[in-house]
């Protein structure tokens, strides 16, 4: 049965501001890191990359495009009045959830470039930090149009913050940041053929913004061609990792909102796959490896975390010594699910010659 795993529902902005500070397995995160040992990053063996992309960021071809236009209030005013109450919910979870991500890298990327004197490096995070802010500002206007805003400012002084290692900040960033575009221009490519599933105006500026998503991920993707050692040897094996972890918790996060991709005709195990496909696609740009999206046992093994993940929410809403019991016992189910998930075999792949891909699906 395809239920939604959480049971608290977005009322009020409290309620919002809560579930944005929340810190569990598959809530975005806040981060930290050594800040020295981004400083000595080098992009020389991608110079004249480097500084193209440069370019491109400076051109700020998006400048404009995070303003509402005349349309989108009286869209937006009929589409909501044909929302569920699950929908509703669904839709506000998926708005928080979306905003604390994006919020959560315009404060690493601000740090970063705080703390450095690398050039090429500082200049980076000074534009990934305006394009994250656009975003998480753009969609708490969406929050606001119901009183539930979330106060940036307080969520960044509270929210707990996890220490990552340079380089897990550089394959979690990449992922993320790729495995996001995959995500807006599948959702956007859906809606753009069946407009009328369109339920909410916020979805007319998915394909611009994604791009945005793409060209960070094109970034990092230079990052790791310019210092290849991040490529190969024991590396490898925190790639398979942060991989799996990736694809994992997207997999388990949607299926807790069956109804938000019903509405947009999308059915959320087919919708996944189809991320996964195209992340892989992507990243033979930089990894040597990818995950095998069809093989049986990782299929399975995605289905298994997911119905573990769901018992452990069934166990936290019990409560008290019982459901803190089955909790701590769902939480070794779900390590060794996710272990067994990690040792199924993976492909491997020649990366390719161009370092550069374009958005083009």
């Amino acid at each position: 049965m395809n239920t939604p795993s959480h049971t608290h529902t977005i009322d009020s902005r409290d309620d919002a501001n809560e579930r944005a500070r929340q810190s569990t397995m598959l809530s975005p995160r806040f981060y930290t890191t050594d800040f020295d040992a981004f400083d000595r990053i080098s992009v020389e063996g991608m110079r004249s990359q480097w500084d193209a992309m440069m370019q491109e960021y400076e051109g700020d071809n998006n400048h404009d495009h995070f303003q509402r236009d005349e349309a989108f209030q009286d869209e937006l005013s009929a589409a909501m009045s044909k929302w569920s109450p699950e929908l509703r919910q669904e839709l506000f979870d998926f708005f928080v959830s979306s905003l604390t991500s994006e919020f959560s890298g315009c404060i690493l990327y601000n740090e970063i470039r705080k703390k450095i004197e690398n050039p090429d490096i500082q200049q980076l995070m000074t534009y990934m930090a305006r394009d994250e802010s656009r975003h998480a500002g753009f969609i708490n206007q969406s929050l606001r149009d119901f009183g539930l805003n979330i106060d940036l400012g307080e969520l960044k002084r509270n929210k707990h913050y996890t220490y990552f290692k340079p380089k897990y900040i550089i394959y979690a960033t990449y992922l993320s940041e790729k495995i996001g575009y995959a995500r807006y221009i599948t959702i956007y490519r859906q809606l753009e053929r069946h407009p009328e599933l369109r339920f909410h105006p916020i979805f007319r500026w998915f394909e611009r913004w994604c791009n945005d998503e793409f060209r960070h991920g094109e970034s990092f993707a230079l990052i790791m061609r310019a210092n290849p050692d991040l490529l190969r040897g024991m590396n490898l094996w925190l790639i398979r990792f942060f991989l799996l972890a990736v694809y994992a918790t997207m997999y388990v996060r949607d299926h807790q909102r069956p109804i938000l991709h019903n509405a947009m005709g999308l059915e959320a195990t087919a919708y996944d796959y189809e991320v996964f496909r195209i992340t892989n696609t992507i990243t033979e740009q930089v990894f040597p490896i990818a995950l095998d999206i069809d093989h049986p046992e990782f299929r399975s093994g995605l289905e298994h975390l997911l119905q573990i993940a769901r018992a452990h929410e069934a166990a936290k809403d019990r409560g008290g010594l019982v459901g803190n019991l089955q909790r701590a016992w769902h939480a070794g189910r779900a390590l060794v699910a996710f272990t067994r998930l990690y040792f199924v075999p993976v492909k491997t792949q020649a990366v390719l010659a161009e370092p550069r891909l374009r958005p083009t699906w």
